[in-house]
């Protein structure tokens, strides 16, 4: 392609906080003139500039988005003598939650969180919360977690939908300086125990019933299975999450049950108890989130209060111009790092709004429909969400008011050409279209948008500030515009401090340091384009690898999923005659079925379009294909089904009874 899809507008650029923010470190020694900033061509340095200087760009952060709290003394960053010993700010003190709701002094009648879930649809109606009333209610929510002796490093878990009460219990939690874990109440027992068993939880919140695609879902059964498994001085908080009052006399018959709604917004003429925040160190634990498990036990990754937030008002503020008055919807669960990266918009001042459901409830315009009413700035959906919109001939640049929205950012899985085309000729044309890409591991991104910059089709567009990526061999030597592995070489404020009950860090140093002895392997397949965009081919552990050859499974995907006939597919390569080859997988189009024809054409297309050597030897029809809670299809457990091996953590997946279709399949020993 020649141009680009999107251009940002002078008076856009003029108006960004990324500019504003170049001037700065231009003035604190970056190699950025005035006439970078005129150009828009200043990224580079600054980029250059935060790697040489991480101290001082790490301060201008903290400056710029105005933290609160105390940085200490100067030096901000320690490098020590390996990435696993950088220190930053070891000498600061500040409370994540007092960030978070510091925008609402001033503010108290604006609207701080918007709700809908499909409830809402039904009865079209939204619930509301103002800064002043999330303020209450954590206040509320914070005495309460005194009264039952929840302290600095406690755990409070949660199995929530994405609604507001998990936010107030999140934010409380940090308050206290208690480390809040989530997942969602779409998991089962199994997979709910396998992480927070491992966490012993002091508190458990979890909800009555959920929704999702217009039935009802009771927890009453599942959480009496947790509680068993549980720590028996585990305290349990019940909050009401829909309509179905059955679901939640019953779950209130369960042992030391307590309501959660009641607890956190009693009567108006209770008088508010005072909030205080813990002044807490720049490394004080805030999140532990978990790795997807399908391979085996989930990892429990420990996230740091400080950087956790000055890695996402990096990203919100610089990477997505957000700012006070705009508003951040993002589909996602609380299984996933992205409802953590969302929430953390209250720290720029910005609305968020929660949508708990299914978004193809009713249909695939539901979340575009949520945007359009509620003037949505920056909403956050995924390459699945796209494709639907997409097969249902949705045109919503014609019917739907959009004109609020300025910035569509898109995680999970690559954004291929398919994606950024349909969201330039169809949703919104002048519209800032942010592929991002980062991690559980680190909750925030390696790669992301940059507002000031031109959109190419297929590119993420730059690496993250402060971020050192490299894309490197398998010998460890770096590479230009070749294919390889992502890596990070130089520490970052969100490593995790570590894995929970992982003593000398030796997981935690085998899952990201031990590849390439002391430097962070991500496990993504990766490339600089000719404009230091970035391409992402899969995940480095799916790679197909035939007769030394590579190929990302996502470049193999955007190939055949190019075929109209074909809905979606997974690829894995087979052990075969002491040799590997590929195996399709796909699911069909409503009404298409796969024939001898259709595989030819697979065959055929994706030896002209790739290697001759990656058309596939064997190619299935499946109805469905398995995917992890956060929608990434999962290669691993494909692969060990087909070997007759183990699929370790079914509990992990979204839809584990996917997994069937592709065992004992005869076709596999044919030649």
């Amino acid at each position: 392609m020649s141009h680009p899809l999107w251009t940002p507008s002078s008076d856009r650029r003029t108006a960004g906080a990324l500019r504003r923010f170049a001037t700065r470190a231009g003035e604190c020694g970056a190699a950025v003139t005035s006439a970078d900033i005129d150009t828009a061509a200043y990224y580079p340095a600054l980029h250059d500039w935060s790697l040489r200087e991480p101290g001082a760009f790490w301060e201008l952060v903290w400056d710029f988005c105005g933290v609160l709290g105390d940085k200490g003394k100067p030096p901000f960053f320690v490098a020590g003598d390996s990435m696993l010993q950088g220190r930053f700010f070891a000498d600061a003190h500040l409370n994540f939650a007092e960030n978070l709701l510091r925008h609402g002094i001033g503010r108290e009648k604006d609207i701080a969180i918007r709700f809908r879930d499909e409830e809402c649809i039904d009865n079209g109606e939204d619930s509301f919360l103002t800064w002043g009333e999330l303020t209450r209610r954590v206040a509320f929510t914070q005495k309460a977690l005194r009264d039952i002796g929840v302290k600095k490093g406690d755990r409070v878990a949660a199995i929530l939908p994405n609604m507001p009460a998990s936010v107030i219990l999140a934010l409380a939690s940090a308050s206290v300086g208690a480390i809040f874990s989530s997942c969602s109440p779409d998991y089962g027992a199994r997979g709910i125990l396998d992480r927070f068993s491992q966490i012993e939880p002091k508190l458990l919140v979890a909800a009555d019933a959920c929704r999702y695609n217009g039935k009802y879902f009771p927890q009453a059964e599942k959480l009496k299975q947790v509680l068993e498994s549980l720590p028996s001085e585990t305290r349990l908080w019940i909050q009401p999450a829909t309509s179905n009052t059955s679901a939640y006399d019953w779950a209130m018959q369960l042992p030391r049950a307590q309501c959660f709604s009641k607890i956190v917004s009693p009567d108006n003429e209770t008088k508010t108890p005072p909030l205080r925040f813990e002044p807490l160190p720049f490394d004080h634990p805030l999140y532990i989130v978990f790795s997807s498990g399908t391979t085996g036990a989930p990892k429990c990754m420990i996230h740091r209060a400080g950087g956790v937030l000055l890695q996402h008002l990096k990203e919100h503020q610089l990477h997505c111009d957000l700012k006070p008055g705009d508003s951040m919807c993002y589909f996602t669960t609380c299984s996933w790092m992205m409802w953590n990266w969302m929430i953390s918009s209250l720290a720029s001042g910005a609305q968020i709004q929660l949508f708990e459901g299914s978004p193809l409830y009713p249909d695939s315009a539901t979340l575009l429909d949520y945007a359009a009413d509620a003037r949505t700035t920056h909403l956050g959906v995924s390459p699945k969400l796209l494709d639907a919109m997409r097969n249902d001939k949705l045109a919503p640049n014609k019917t739907r008011d959009l004109n609020a929205l300025r910035c569509i950012l898109s995680a999970g899985s690559p954004l291929l050409d398919d994606h950024f085309n349909y969201v330039y000729e169809t949703i919104k044309a002048d519209v800032h279209l942010a592929s991002i890409s980062g991690g559980t591991e680190l909750i925030s991104c390696f790669v992301l948008g940059n507002p000031d910059a031109p959109v190419w089709s297929g590119e993420i567009q730059c690496k993250g500030l402060g971020m050192a990526v490299e894309m490197w061999s398998p010998e460890g030597k770096p590479l230009e515009r070749e294919k390889g592995e992502l890596v990070c070489v130089r520490p970052f404020p969100t490593m995790p401090v570590g894995f929970w009950n992982d003593p000398g860090d030796s997981r935690y140093r085998a899952a990201y340091f031990d590849h390439f002895p002391g430097i962070w392997r991500h496990g993504d397949f990766a490339a600089f384009t000719e404009r230091d965009g970035i391409v992402i081919f899969g995940r480095s552990d799916a790679l197909l690898n035939i007769a030394g050859i590579r190929v990302g499974t996502a470049e193999l995907y955007a190939v055949v999923e190019r075929i109209d006939a074909i809905t979606e597919a997974v690829a894995v390569a087979q052990e075969w005659k002491g040799d590997a080859r590929i195996i399709l997988f796909v699911r069909m189009a409503e009404g298409k079925t796969l024939d001898d024809a259709l595989r030819q054409r697979i065959r055929k297309t994706v030896a002209q379009e790739l290697n001759p050597r990656f058309a596939p030897a064997i190619v299935i029809q499946v109805n469905d294909i398995p995917r992890t809670k956060s929608g990434k299809i999962t290669e691993l457990a494909v692969r060990d089904i087909i070997h007759n091996r183990e699929v370790k953590n079914r509990g992990a997946l979204a839809n584990p009874e996917a997994l069937d279709a592709f065992a004992n399949l005869p076709q596999l020993s044919q030649e």
